[in-house]
C-alpha cells in the first residue's frame, strides 16, 4: 500500500461538479489509506498525468467555500509533499468568499496608491486603516473604480463597480490569519525554499492578494520591495504565486534582468516610510533617502557607468497558474495598468531576514504586532 509520503498533487473540491471532473483525470483510483488523528476529510487518491493525487473534499459532503480552510489545512498536514501550487483553487476560493462577505457599510474607502508615479498626482496611501493592516486582512480599493466627484446622498465617492471588481489588494496578514493561505505560506517547502537561500531565521510579513482587476487594475512603478520592508542590511525576498495565468494581455510582471546587482545600480535609494507630524505622531507614509546599506550582506559592489537598468531590457513574464516567482528584495520590477477585461490575481508574501546582525526599520510602514511575538516564524 502507498503511504501519506508519495502523494505530490493536491486538488481540494468544493462542488460535485468539480469532484467529478477530479475522478475523470484520475488514470487510476488507489485504495483509501488508514485516516490520520483530527482529520476529518474524505480523500480520492489516484494517479494523474504520472503524479500522485489527493482530492480532498469535507467529510460531511461538498459545500461551499466556507469549509475551505478546514479542507486545506488537514490536507497540508496529512499529505506533507503536496505541492501549495496546485492548492491554488483553495486560494481562489477564500479569496472570492473574502470578496464578497466584506462589510462596505462600514468601511473607510481607502484608496491604495504608493504617491509613486508623478503623473497621477494622487497621493501616499497613509491612514490609519492602512497604517495597522500588518496583522488583520483588510481591503483596498482601486481609485480608478470611484466616480470623479462625492455622492451629493453621502458625501463619499460611490463606487462605480460591485465591491468585489473594485478591490485592488487584500491585506496584509493572509499568511497568519486564513487556514488556506496559512497552508501555502507557512509550509515545508517554503522552508527549504527560505534554507536553499542562505535563511537563518526567516520571517514572513505583508502577505496579500493583488486583483490587478479588469479595465481598472492600477499600474505599479518600478520599485524595489527591500525601498518597502527595509532590513539593515537588505534580505528581503517576495514569494509570488500567480492565482490566475498572467501575460501581457493581463498586466503581467515586469522585471529588469540583473537589476538587483550593485554595479548595475541595485542598492536601496529611498525607502517607503511612516511619515510623523512635528509632534512625533504618524499622520501618513512617504518616501525618504536611504541612509543605511543599499545591498544585501556579500553582495557589496560599486556601480559601474551604463550598466543600469533600461526599459528596452524589460522582461514581460508569462506565468502560468499556480506557478512561484521568487522576487530578489533589490530586483527591479514593475506592472502595467490592466486594461485587459482579465483580472490577474496573485498572491504574495514577504521573507526577512530575523536573526541577530539584521535589524528591521522602526520606521518602515509595516510594523509587527503589539503581542510581542514578531512577525510570523517560517522555520517551525
Amino acid at each position: 500500500m502507498l503511504d501519506y509520503h508519495v502523494y505530490t498533487v493536491g486538488w481540494i473540491c468544493i462542488a460535485s461538479t468539480e469532484l467529478n471532473v477530479g475522478r475523470g483525470l484520475l488514470d487510476g483510483e488507489h485504495e483509501n489509506l488508514p485516516p490520520k488523528p483530527k482529520d476529518d476529510n474524505n480523500y480520492l487518491l489516484g494517479r494523474m498525468n504520472g503524479r500522485n493525487a489527493a482530492i480532498g473534499y469535507p467529510e460531511s459532503g461538498l459545500c461551499g467555500s466556507h469549509n475551505v480552510s478546514h479542507v486545506a489545512t488537514n490536507m497540508a498536514r496529512a499529505f506533507p509533499h503536496i505541492r501549495f501550487g496546485l492548492l491554488i483553487s483553495s486560494l481562489l476560493t477564500e479569496t472570492q468568499h473574502l470578496l464578497d462577505t466584506f462589510p462596505l457599510d462600514t468601511h473607510p474607502l481607502t484608496q491604495f496608491t504608493t504617491g509613486d508615479d508623478l503623473g497621477d498626482n494622487k497621493p501616499h496611501v497613509g491612514d490609519d486603516y492602512f497604517l495597522t493592516s500588518g496583522d488583520k486582512i483588510r481591503f483596498f480599493f482601486e481609485p480608478d473604480a470611484f466616480s470623479a466627484s462625492p455622492d451629493p446622498a453621502t458625501g463619499k465617492p460611490a463606487l462605480l463597480k460591485p465591491k468585489q471588481q473594485a478591490v485592488n489588494k487584500i491585506g496584509h496578514s493572509l499568511h497568519s490569519l486564513s487556514a488556506p493561505f496559512r497552508a501555502v505560506s507557512l509550509s515545508e517547502r517554503n522552508a527549504a525554499i527560505a534554507r536553499s537561500l542562505g535563511f537563518k531565521d526567516p520571517r514572513v510579513l505583508q502577505s496579500m492578494v493583488i486583483c490587478k482587476q479588469p479595465g481598472i487594475g492600477g499600474a505599479v512603478p518600478p520599485h524595489r520591495d527591500s525601498e518597502f520592508l527595509y532590513t539593515d542590511p537588505p534580505s528581503a525576498v517576495g514569494w509570488w504565486f500567480a492565482l490566475q495565468d498572467a501575460g501581457p494581455g493581463n498586466a503581467t510582471l515586469g522585471m529588469y534582468p540583473g537589476s538587483h546587482r550593485g554595479r548595475a545600480g541595485g542598492k536601496v535609494r529611498r525607502r517607503f516610510v511612516r511619515r510623523s507630524n512635528d509632534e512625533g505622531v504618524v499622520v501618513g507614509t512617504e518616501f525618504v533617502e536611504n541612509d543605511g546599506p543599499g545591498l544585501p550582506r556579500g553582495m557589496e559592489e560599486e556601480e559601474v557607468e551604463g550598466e543600469g537598468p533600461k526599459e528596452e531590457d524589460v522582461e514581460v513574464l508569462e506565468v502560468k497558474a499556480g506557478s512561484l516567482v521568487l522576487i530578489h528584495g533589490n530586483v527591479l520590477h514593475k506592472s502595467e495598468k490592466n486594461t485587459s477585461d482579465r483580472s490577474r490575481f496573485a498572491y504574495t508574501f514577504h521573507v526577512i531576514e530575523g536573526a541577530d546582525g539584521w535589524k528591521y526599520d522602526e520606521r518602515n510602514w509595516l510594523q509587527p504586532p503589539e503581542d510581542g511575538q514578531g512577525f510570523s516564524k517560517l522555520y517551525q
